[in-house]
């Protein structure tokens, strides 16, 4: 009884002291123990499913690459045969040039050696003179290396067809030489109309950029009397610059070269490239922003 009734003072005085410490009663307080530790149950739960998809994918891993060096290794084996065959060495003569087995060599040959290092396959190539070379294919993730560019055109492209163009991706100015091309070529057949567009990711050679620009339009010119005929048509051309620092930096510098060459209204290109209305007549530079979303002038300082 005496024990009973000092456990029961024991356990009193420890749900007052947990009901001072906290925000609620001791029933609050062991509730809420229950519920963490049910929280906690979910938090294995997951981290279990977590383990089951990691040990599923390390599974396939294992499988996709052993498959991939068996047939790696099969290939190998067949064209370090044929090699040797025509240099008309033995698997002994191989074996002691590589300071291996010649039971190794014929493994190799027959497409079991998938477990060899690759320095005793290297010393296998070089042995019948066929340096190894590894490597790792594309990453799919790596943007290509025009891909600043690419992503300039898009964006034209994108405008010009919204805009009621026909637009095309490099568009070749000269039909039997499909290397001369303008980045985008916009066409507009109602009203016999080409606009020529040029993007800019970074510069190089100004100078040449600019007899380059000069040379399609005439390339252009004849390409418009192709497709329309006799009826008066209209070639103009712009271009699209990437607004990067170094970029506005080097039309800054510049100011009276860009201008001379391009006269045309930048705020009125803009408008003809993203809603369709008369472009200038005039060649025209317009910037595109550094993320290519968007068109926006270029104004003359």
């Amino acid at each position: 009884m005496h024990g009973r009734r000092e456990h029961r003072r024991h356990r009193q005085a420890t749900e007052t002291a947990e009901a001072t410490l906290g925000s609620c009663d001791g029933r609050c307080w062991r509730r809420r123990r229950r519920l963490a530790t049910g929280d906690d149950r979910h938090v294995r739960a997951r981290c279990d499913h977590a383990a089951v998809v990691v040990k599923l994918k390390r599974a396939e891993l294992t499988v996709e690459a052993r498959r991939r060096n068996q047939e790696q290794a099969a290939r190998l084996g067949g064209e370090l045969a044929a090699s040797r065959k025509r240099r008309r060495l033995t698997q002994q003569q191989v074996a002691d040039l590589v300071d291996v087995a010649r039971s190794t060599v014929s493994a190799a040959e027959n497409g079991r050696g998938a477990g060899l290092t690759l320095d005793t396959w290297q010393r296998l190539g070089l042995a019948v003179g066929r340096p190894l070379r590894v490597e790792l294919l594309r990453d799919p993730l790596e943007e290509p290396a025009d891909a600043g560019h690419l992503a300039i055109q898009e964006l034209i492209l994108g405008l010009g067809r919204a805009a009621g163009y026909r637009a095309t991706f490099e568009l070749p100015t000269r039909p039997d030489d499909p290397r001369r091309s303008v980045d985008v070529g916009l066409r507009d057949d109602r009203r016999r109309r080409l606009v020529l567009v040029e993007a800019w990711n970074t510069f190089g050679n100004v100078g040449a950029s600019v007899r380059s620009t000069n040379r399609k339009m005439v390339e252009a010119d004849g390409l418009a009397a192709a497709i329309w005929g006799e009826a008066p048509h209209e070639v103009v051309a712009c271009w699209v610059v990437r607004a990067t620092r170094p970029n506005r930096e080097l039309v800054a510098r510049y100011p009276e070269l860009f201008a001379s060459r391009f006269p045309g209204s930048s705020a009125r290109w803009v408008r003809a490239l993203t809603s369709g209305s008369t472009p200038p007549a005039e060649p025209g530079l317009l910037w595109c922003d550094v993320n290519a979303t968007r068109l926006f002038a270029w104004r003359r300082g």
